[in-house]
């Protein structure tokens, strides 16, 4: 049986990452990837990186593809643009990327640390009212929020 950090590592091994201050020396320098956010909407609404789209990973193979009620007319059509994937800490991104690679996206990569490092390295993020936030405000909204029943028994 596998568990999730063996699906992580399985995952990596296929799946190139970036940190976010490369990330962010290639859209200063003018590159526009896709941004896809594969968070769950209730996370993507609390904070994002400007830019970046929204497609839940529970859709996401449909979302790729054309003829489905969740297609995202942009990704259907992007199997060659450059797309960076982005979660809260980079594990669901890597998750997604794969998925996306074994579906024919050629220049798909993930942002290692998700938002929580974009937010560690102080990069300009928005919530959907468009308000801007700072670090401070992502070091709250990405605080892990694991109850005590969802831990380990020892």
């Amino acid at each position: 049986m596998k568990h999730f950090n063996d699906l992580l590592a399985e995952a990596l091994t296929r799946v190139k990452e970036i940190m976010p201050w490369d990330l962010s020396r290639a859209l200063a320098a003018g590159s526009k990837p896709i941004l896809l956010d594969v968070r769950e909407p209730a996370e993507f609404d609390l904070l994002r990186i400007p830019g970046s789209i929204n497609v839940p990973r529970g859709i996401l193979e449909q979302s790729c593809e054309w003829d489905y009620d969740e297609t995202v007319p942009e990704l259907a059509a992007g199997r060659e643009q450059e797309i960076v994937v982005v979660c809260r800490s980079g594990n669901r991104s890597v998750l997604a990327a794969d998925i996306m690679l074994q579906m024919g996206f050629t220049n798909v990569v993930s942002l290692k640390t998700g938002v929580r490092g974009w937010s560690d390295y102080e990069q300009a993020m928005t919530n959907a009212n468009g308000d801007e936030l700072d670090a401070d405000d992502g070091d709250v909204l990405l605080a892990p929020h694991v109850r005590p029943d969802q831990r380990k028994p020892k």
